[in-house]
């Protein structure tokens, strides 16, 4: 613990005195190369503190995948349920499944990117690694319950590939330990079945959603994700990938889950108002560094702003 503490210590005394150099140095970039280094700089700083939620949190979506991978072995294929959602949507068919994939797509990728703005524009709402590790611990706890919820009841799957008659509706035992430990990315993942409730697709979309609504700045950028999130809720009914109970327990579920976490964790303060980064979460170390923390970022900032 003490040789990884002085290690990082070196790291960011490292760090500091390479922006005082770049900024003697190189006074020919642009604004945003400038803005885009110290950024890059600061983040690293807060990185080094927060590494593990983040490593925490990437590793748990393979643990998920892996979870998913494995009640398909216990997926039995049978008639389709009744359900309110395909009484009243047309079915899509198989031809037009890609629909709700891409607005999916358009949504993560969307939200990955706005949480880089800082790296971009001079207003900052937020720092990247921290609003990362809010996001990663919502989509953990959703994704815990989710994996209790599908292993608890399997239904039978209504998605295509999921009925009887087809050959990926089942599958065959294992021949190793390995076989299902390479869940067979990514064709294992997108042509899953059994891991219905609750969707998993709405709890990345909801997450991504809530987040923005409270740390984003466009007003209308919020209305519209809101918006795409009921548009993918029916698309994701209507492609018969999901039963409608579903899409109607991952509403609530990921409300409450986002709800409950995010009181717990320490507030993310706005940086557009110039306070200072909060870690998260904060224990009783990260309380007692936090105003190291503090100033490492606000020597970044003084040297940026003296050029």
């Amino acid at each position: 613990m003490f040789i990884s503490t002085v290690w990082v210590e070196v790291l960011r005394i490292w760090l500091l005195n390479h922006l005082r150099m770049t900024l003697y140095i190189g006074r020919e970039p642009s604004k945003i190369w400038k803005r885009f280094c110290a950024e890059t700089i600061t983040e690293i700083i807060i990185l080094l503190d927060n590494w593990k939620y983040i490593l925490a949190g990437v590793i748990f979506q393979y643990f998920h995948g892996l979870a998913a991978r494995g009640v398909h072995y216990l997926h039995r294929p049978g008639p389709t349920l009744q359900d309110l959602g395909f009484f009243l949507l047309p079915e899509l068919g198989q031809d037009k499944a890609y629909i709700s994939e891409t607005v999916f797509s358009s949504v993560f990728l969307s939200f990955f990117l706005c949480t880089f703005h800082p790296f971009v524009f001079k207003v900052k709402k937020f720092y990247t690694v921290l609003i990362w590790c809010r996001v990663l611990a919502f989509l953990v706890a959703s994704q815990t319950l989710r994996i209790f919820s599908f292993y608890s009841t399997q239904l039978p799957g209504p998605n295509y590939h999921c009925r009887t008659g087809s050959k990926l509706a089942r599958l065959p035992e294992p021949d190793g330990v390995l076989e299902v430990l390479l869940i067979n990315f990514p064709q294992g993942l997108i042509y899953g079945c059994g891991d219905l409730i609750f969707s998993s697709h709405m709890i990345f979309t909801l997450v991504f959603v809530i987040t923005y609504q409270k740390y984003g700045t466009r007003r209308c950028i919020k209305q519209f994700g809101w918006l795409v999130a009921i548009i993918q809720s029916f698309l994701i009914v209507a492609s018969r990938k999901h039963y409608t109970v579903d899409v109607v327990v991952a509403w609530y579920t990921v409300s409450l889950v986002v709800f409950f976490i995010d009181k717990k964790l320490t507030e993310l303060h706005d940086r557009s108002n110039g306070s200072s980064p909060l870690l998260l979460p904060l224990s009783t170390r990260d309380k007692d560094n936090r105003s190291k923390e503090d100033a490492n970022a606000k020597q970044v900032e003084t040297a940026m702003n003296s050029l």
